[in-house]
């Protein structure tokens, strides 16, 4: 493991060699410091936002002086590193031009600001040994708050703090969902290894945290938007990993679970057929409007859009428009909101075809990072497609969880990638 620029010398004399060793040994021990700090992150962000915030903030103190600068200068080179900070740029510059009020600019900017943390993840994980016990918290920590969901469900004096959904201990069901999501699909590989090698008991303990997941998000909370994204990603499971008779053997087993998913769960049920009660009544009530919400959501980010398309209203400008569109309207076309709850739209209002040339470049750019073969190659792809089909529905990106998924999963598995890619190189 490289712990930095520091280089022993057999030239040297003993006081620089002992000095140098010193300096050596404070950068391994602030890499180890880093890996543990990021290994908090992932623990705590399905059960809070300021923990992991802080563990960030001490991250960055921490790897900052392990950095070896002009490898770093390097690596900003590649699309995966550098588009983040392009993307942070034109937010940045978006204020100048932006129609909003200054706290909406400066507020907005601060959903971008958390991509630039992708680089020196990708770069600090590319050395680390670490990345493993990353996901390992992350899973542990999903796979804990998806037992306490079922008991807050039967007794909501458990939940931590209030949530609006029954079966959510903290936060929201959507957040809940995403991350059950991609922790019951970053197990499938696993298990179909374990599986292959005739290594049953893992298999089937794999299995048992899938079910785990799987039967929470049927019976206890379950977001929509998580629900469109399962088949999206059991199509990218048989492309990736396999062939046309275990394609087959999926696609019947998914209908037969699916069907059983329906017939046991009247909670499923209704999630899904409230949304053409959304969509058919959601201007009669506004409190039970999501479909209808949406769907007036993107009609005025639409017609912003063509307002001023190549460059947007600016950043934070969203607030601004929808106010605009507000006036003299009522029910559903006079809410104003800042998010239009898309992704290719938020960046549209903001900052037009350009924004959206930015957005989708990186995405490709990280997409490109997992195309190999391998767990972590398939964590950081399964979760750049989740983000990118939960964004037609979201923001994602932007928003504070799914946002820092993406950027925790990219960051750490991309390293991985990267480590095993130069570890191939003669």
């Amino acid at each position: 493991m490289t712990a930095g620029p520091v280089v022993l010398s057999a030239a040297a004399g003993p006081r620089d060699l002992r000095s140098r060793w010193q300096a050596l040994s404070r950068s391994a021990a602030l890499v180890r410091t880093a890996d543990v700090l990021v290994i908090l992150i992932a623990a705590s962000l399905p059960w809070s936002t300021t923990a992991p915030s802080i563990f960030v903030g001490l991250w960055l103190l921490a790897v900052t002086p392990t950095i070896d600068w002009r490898n770093y200068a390097r690596d900003l080179a590649r699309p995966a590193f550098a588009l983040p900070f392009a993307f942070l740029l034109l937010a940045l510059l978006g204020t100048l031009w932006s129609d909003g009020a200054w706290p909406d600019r400066l507020h907005a900017i601060k959903p971008v600001a958390k991509l630039v943390l992708i680089p020196p993840l990708l770069y600090h994980f590319s050395r680390s040994e670490r990345a493993f016990q990353v996901g390992l918290a992350f899973l542990a920590s999903c796979a804990l708050l998806a037992v306490y969901s079922w008991i807050v469900l039967f007794d909501p004096a458990w939940k931590i703090t209030a949530t609006a959904s029954a079966g959510v201990p903290v936060k929201n069901y959507i957040d809940q969902s995403q991350e059950f999501t991609l922790c019951a699909f970053a197990l499938v590989l696993p298990a179909l290894t374990f599986w292959r090698s005739g290594r049953v008991i893992a298999a089937a303990a794999c299995l048992a945290l899938i079910l785990l997941f799987a039967a929470d998000m049927v019976f206890v909370a379950a977001s929509r938007t998580a629900l469109l994204c399962i088949p999206m990603l059991l199509a990218l499971f048989a492309w990736k990993h396999l062939g046309r008779r275990a394609t087959l053997i999926l696609i019947a087993g998914t209908i037969a679970a699916s069907a059983l998913a329906w017939t046991t769960s009247s909670y499923l049920r209704q999630r899904i057929t409230d949304v053409v009660i959304e969509y058919r009544h959601g201007h009669e009530d506004i409190s039970h409007a999501s479909t209808a919400q949406r769907l007036t959501y993107w009609r005025k980010a639409l017609h912003a859009f063509t307002e001023a398309p190549l460059i947007g209203h600016g950043t934070g400008a969203i607030k601004r428009q929808f106010e605009r569109a507000a006036t003299g309207a009522s029910g559903l076309d006079a809410e104003i909101v800042s998010n239009p709850h898309n992704q290719t739209l938020n960046v549209a209002m903001q900052w037009g075809l350009l924004g959206i040339a930015l957005l989708y470049a990186m995405w490709i750019a990280h997409l490109r990072l997992f195309l190999g073969e391998g767990l972590a190659a398939w964590i950081g792809l399964l979760a750049i497609v989740q983000n990118i089909a939960s964004s037609l529905l979201n923001s994602h990106l932007f928003d504070f969880h799914e946002g820092w998924m993406y950027v925790l999963a990219v960051g750490v598995a991309g390293g991985m990638v990267l480590k095993a890619q130069a570890g191939r190189q003669p």
